[in-house]
């Protein structure tokens, strides 16, 4: 794995900790935090910061980036800059607003969408009507020419409905579906029990779909399980440089308001998940993603060591039962 990369290659950027949707699997507990969010010319000064320095790419996401009034300036100074990506919950985007993203050439669009119906999706993201704004959404983004990716955390309140969300997301137009792991942060580790599944039962259902000519399915188990963190970098919506999203509860490298934020990047922690340098790695995995040792959030969340396996791969897992959490998590 290579570790003299002098700046990431993927760079996520948590534009606020706020949202207009309950989810039941909040990574972020969104609400919660009484922090300072960094402002908007904060983060215009981030951004030039990344210019300055490099970056081509940058992926905004909540929360839910929307629900801040100044979001679409913040595009608006950023797209002419950079290549720029946005994953929302889509309910907040309107026409007007697709029109608008197209005309400032925002890249693409993620939408997270949790089911195929309508129950399935706005049980888990707590309000009534928001699979019908996001569907519509994501067809007003494809009409006006925006590539849209689905996003789905599979869980057992979804995963009978896979098959069905694939022939969904075609009659949307969309160019991609991510079905997505249940991370043990936040409020999904209040909701694990009821939403968890196990490895077999993600793999089954992985395994009986039948993707659609059209499509692309992208998803986080063996064999296309890699070690993100030589390659992905993020900032939270308090400006603090955590490596990849999913660690947001585990590390904090420095934050970008007292440290400049390519010296995290060489933070001792940050430099060993990326090192590869781990207890156990899966062959088929590393193949496919040229990294070793699987996601470091999850081996670290059930094994507390931060070289653990990935117990999300079956070579892997090695009998863990990933419908329990270890107690210090909850």
């Amino acid at each position: 794995m290579n570790t003299s990369l002098l700046t990431p290659l993927k760079l996520t950027l948590q534009y606020c900790n706020t949202c207009n949707l309950d989810c039941i699997f909040c990574y972020g507990d969104c609400g919660a935090q009484t922090r300072k969010e960094l402002s908007c010319e904060q983060w215009k000064e981030f951004i030039s910061y990344l210019v300055a320095n490099g970056f081509i790419h940058v992926f905004f996401e909540g929360g839910e980036p929307f629900s801040r009034p100044e979001f679409m300036e913040i595009l608006e100074f950023t797209c002419p800059q950079m290549l720029v990506w946005v994953r929302t919950n889509g309910t907040l985007i309107t026409r007007e607003i697709a029109h608008r993203l197209k005309q400032i050439h925002v890249g693409t669009v993620l939408i997270d969408l949790h089911g195929a119906t309508a129950a399935t999706h706005d049980y888990l993201v707590g309000r009534n009507g928001s699979f019908e704004a996001a569907r519509l959404a994501a067809v007003d983004l494809v009409n006006v020419g925006i590539p849209v990716f689905l996003l789905c955390i599979l869980n057992r309140r979804n995963v009978a409905e896979l098959q069905e969300y694939l022939r969904l997301a075609t009659e949307i137009g969309a160019q991609k579906v991510g079905l997505l792991r249940l991370y043990p942060l936040g409020r999904a580790k209040r909701r694990w029990s009821e939403l968890s599944l196990s490895l077999n039962e993600t793999m089954d259902a992985i395994r009986s779909l039948m993707v659609p000519s059209g499509i692309k399915l992208m998803q986080s188990w063996h064999p296309n399980d890699g070690n993100c963190c030589w390659q992905n970098a993020a900032v939270n919506a308090w400006g603090d440089s955590i490596g990849c999203p999913y660690l947001r509860e585990y590390v904090n490298y420095g934050n970008i308001l007292s440290i400049p934020f390519l010296e995290t990047w060489h933070h001792p922690l940050w430099k060993a998940l990326r090192s590869g340098n781990v207890v156990d790695s899966c062959s088929d995995c590393t193949g496919t993603q040229k990294s070793r040792g699987g996601c470091r959030s999850t081996a670290f969340a059930f094994h507390g060591m931060w070289d653990a396996p990935d117990p999300f791969c079956q070579t892997l897992n090695k009998g863990v039962d990933l419908r329990v959490l270890p107690q210090r998590l909850l």
